[in-house]
């Protein structure tokens, strides 16, 4: 057994040099070096950005976008869909834990990854045999490699398996959007994508750190009406946000200008305009979605003459996994709208 770099970078195949996030490929390999965690993977969740690029790609086939899931873990030693440049994170049981591991867990804990899949070390054994292709979260057998510096959470035991996943997979959007609205005292806040996973995690967050207002837009009444009675938001706007004219003014008649903080947690592109366009000078655009084209954001908002700042959401945030369940557990509305979006375990 071998100290390796804290990083992964002894894992990373090719190209040499980079850090296993921007590596083509890495290896999986079952023996562990000292400050390594091997994991017995038993269910992925797919990032929301990344499944659905590959079911529009594939039509909708669940073998088509099973067999894309495949042949990218087999031909990257990852989950690194090479369109969207996202992946996602899993959960599985601690098998086997380096002497110099620093993170903490013992063997036959069960846990959840909390670091991306596109720089997690993954080999499949079982074909992906048991899912249909038509669900973000993917049964699976075989096994992941953490770091030193990776990050996992015990999965808590009040909570289904599978619910805890779809909380854990997106536990840094609360935790960002609650820091950033702790830092603007009674402002308004709108979040792009409400309806989703993080969307209505953000509207939670954005309440509990005590925003003056918080409207939630959604891109259809269906997604209204699940909002409706939740409490999580004080008003509902209809409007695509790919439109950037009509999503700002949606916004404005909602708020009566636009929001202090705008959070976007859409997972389909072209929503970087309407976000800075929505959002009031000096005002703070949080980008919490993997379809999001930073350069299209910064040029975007320099073509405008937007004076807003922008932050990358990026996943990680001391105590995230604690508050976003935390927030489940406290709203059973919140809690609710999750248990529907996933169902029941597969």
């Amino acid at each position: 057994m071998s100290t390796a770099s804290p990083v992964g970078s002894h894992r990373v195949v090719s190209p040499a040099g980079a850090l296993p996030q921007a590596a083509d490929r890495l290896d999986p390999h079952p023996e562990i070096a000292e400050d390594e965690v091997r994991i017995g993977v038993e269910r992925l969740n797919l990032d929301a950005a990344s499944f659905r690029q590959l079911r529009t790609s594939h039509g909708g086939d669940g073998d088509a976008v099973r067999a894309a899931v495949l042949d990218i873990i087999e031909r990257r030693g990852k989950m690194h869909n090479p369109v969207t440049g996202s992946g996602g994170m899993l959960i599985g049981t601690v098998e086997a834990v380096g002497p110099r591991s620093p993170l903490g867990l013992k063997t036959g804990q069960k846990v959840a990854t909390l670091v991306s899949l596109t720089l997690t070390p993954l080999r499949i054994t079982d074909g992906l045999a048991r899912w249909d292709g038509r669900t973000e979260q993917v049964p699976a057998a075989g096994h992941a490699i953490l770091f030193g510096r990776s990050i996992a959470a015990v999965l808590p035991e009040d909570l289904p398996e599978h619910l805890a996943l779809a909380v854990l997979d997106v536990c840094g959007a609360p935790a960002l959007v609650r820091r950033v609205v702790a830092r603007r005292a009674h402002g308004t806040v709108a979040v792009l994508g409400a309806a989703g996973k993080s969307g209505s995690l953000a509207l939670a967050a954005a309440r509990d750190a005590g925003a003056a207002t918080v409207l939630a837009v959604v891109r259809d009444q269906i997604e209204a009406a699940q909002l409706r009675g939740t409490g999580l938001a004080d008003r509902i706007a209809v409007a695509d946000a790919t439109d950037p004219l009509g999503l700002a003014q949606a916004v404005t008649a909602e708020l009566g200008g636009g929001a202090d903080v705008t959070v976007v947690c859409v997972d389909v592109p072209g929503c970087e305009h309407g976000a800075v366009l929505a959002t009031n000078t000096g005002g703070t655009v949080v980008f919490f979605s993997m379809a999001t084209s930073f350069p299209a954001a910064a040029l975007g908002a320099e073509g405008l003459a937007a004076d807003v700042e922008m932050l990358i959401g990026n996943g990680y945030v001391p105590g995230h996994a604690d508050y976003a369940l935390h927030l489940v557990r406290e709203n059973p509305h919140l809690k609710d709208l999750f248990t529907a979006r996933v169902g029941e375990a597969r």
